[in-house]
């Protein structure tokens, strides 16, 4: 059975991790088939948009993507693509495993931790995003949900739980 998925191949070095992954997922053959859509920079220089509605579609058609890394150009009221794309399809939890391997140098041995990070509220929210006229200040609303923070950790403990790990710590910026 064959999983079509979107693709971005992204911006700056985007294509070429994003050739990376291909082939690594071909070498592995775990069936997919690759649909390429636009965004970024270089959409809005193909299309005049930075992220194209042919572009939600298709990952609204496939379920899931594949993004190489977008810049969002600096001024004229652009906002965070990243961002954007995390606010549209609700992607609020950001999953970061971090292990150490054998035989590698690293500071610290036994290292296996899973960072759990909110992804749509707070710093990442970009809203009322502000720069005084002469340039000096740069304001940022920061806001938090109830709703927000429950789901985040509540994300967390059921991953702890189905890892079998037994702690959670939380963090707040």
């Amino acid at each position: 059975m064959s999983q079509t998925i979107a693709v971005i191949r992204g911006d700056g070095i985007g294509p070429e991790i994003v050739e990376s992954v291909l082939r690594v997922l071909d070498a592995l053959q775990v069936g997919l088939t690759y649909e390429f859509v636009e965004a970024g920079v270089a959409a809005h220089q193909h299309v005049g948009e930075l992220l194209p509605q042919a572009t939600i579609d298709a990952i609204l058609r496939h379920k899931v993507a594949l993004k190489g890394p977008l810049m969002t150009p600096v001024g004229g009221g652009f906002s965070s693509l990243n961002v954007e794309l995390r606010k549209r399809f609700d992607l609020y939890a950001n999953v970061r495993p971090a292990i150490t391997f054998p035989g590698t140098k690293a500071r610290y041995e036994d290292i296996d931790i899973i960072t759990v990070r909110e992804n749509t509220e707070g710093a990442y929210g970009s809203e009322g995003q502000t720069l005084s006229d002469d340039g000096e200040v740069a304001q940022s609303l920061i806001r938090n949900t109830r709703r927000g923070c429950e789901r985040i950790v509540r994300y967390a403990f059921d991953l702890a739980s189905k890892q079998k790990r037994r702690k959670v710590t939380a963090v707040h910026k």
